[in-house]
């Protein structure tokens, strides 16, 4: 009878060999078809150059030119990219609306893909750390949160519910004429009441429109504390389609439809873009996961190499 044991030097070095092997092919498999390309689900993206990123993989960890703290890529509490990552070299999104995400004091910074949205949208993105988030209740006409429930509305949908929190009679525009209704308003003069008009017919337009849209950076344990804050009640809550993620911090026990921040962002992005907007999307917003899909290919392609898949 001829058996083997498992501490076998004989099957141990076969085991070696096999793993040389293995990780010998991996490599050459990945030099060549960068990126795994037939299994990355986020290879259809038109993304700029990730060449920058590459380069500051080779080179290591860099410092923060703000804080001079030790960082791969960017730094996450500064918001900025660190030393060998020029900031020319990184895409600059342009949203066609503002974005507020309120972040949760016990949410790592280092695993928060938040930050993304800050470093490629620094103009149209905020990042708050709860619990000091802004006061909505005079914006509601104008504001939704992103979030599953059960008054939860669809994308296409949001002009039609939003007109349910328009303040008639006041002018939403931002260098508004009034604040006051119309009806405390002194006897006005033809000239003066032509302005007002228009002030008003520009209410009802921009009332319906949505001008800002916030996000929660949390598992989706810890949202709870966040979603029933007074502050936050009574926004219009909006649900994306059902899309899976591609996030390797896969929160256990969640559905894959549960998404990372920057992967809720940039979908919601692209329906807007489609149902409000009623354009065509030809990749606007693709760089938004200009970060997460290297990331999402350094990881793959490390596990590959392991032997995790």
């Amino acid at each position: 009878q001829l058996t083997m044991s498992l501490n076998s030097p004989t099957l141990l070095n076969e085991e070696n060999a096999q793993e040389g092997k293995k990780n010998t092919e991996c490599l050459e498999s990945l030099l060549q078809t960068p990126s795994s390309f037939q299994d990355n689900p986020l290879q259809q993206l038109q993304l700029a150059s990730q060449e920058v990123l590459k380069k500051a993989k080779k080179s290591g960890r860099s410092k923060c030119p703000r804080c001079s703290s030790s960082r791969m890529f960017y730094c996450y509490t500064c918001f900025v990219p660190v030393e060998t990552v020029p900031t020319t070299e990184i895409p600059t999104v342009k949203l066609p609306l503002k974005i507020d995400i309120i972040k949760h004091p016990n949410e790592t910074d280092g695993k928060s893909t938040a930050v993304h949205a800050k470093l490629l949208a620094p103009d149209d993105v905020t990042i708050y750390k709860y619990p000091c988030i802004p006061e909505y209740e005079e914006k509601r006409h104008e504001i939704a949160l992103v979030f599953p429930g059960p008054n939860s509305v669809s994308v296409k949908d949001i002009a039609f519910h939003l007109q349910k929190y328009t303040k008639k009679g006041v002018c939403a525009s931002d260098n508004d004429c009034s604040r006051e209704p119309l009806l405390k308003q002194a006897k006005i003069e033809p000239e003066e009441e032509k302005t007002s008009n228009e002030c008003i017919s520009s209410s009802r337009s921009e009332g319906t429109r949505l001008k800002k849209i916030i996000f929660i950076d949390s598992t989706w344990n810890q949202t709870n504390k966040i979603i029933t804050d007074e502050r936050l009640q009574g926004l219009l809550q909006i649900e994306l389609k059902t899309r899976k993620t591609c996030f390797w911090r896969h929160q256990k026990g969640k559905p894959d439809t549960y998404l990372s921040t920057i992967e809720a962002i940039y979908y919601f992005l692209v329906d807007y873009h489609q149902e409000i907007l009623k354009e065509s999307y030809k990749g606007q917003y693709d760089n938004l996961l200009f970060f997460f899909s290297f990331m999402y290919t350094l990881i793959k392609d490390a596990k590959c190499c392991a032997g995790k898949e």
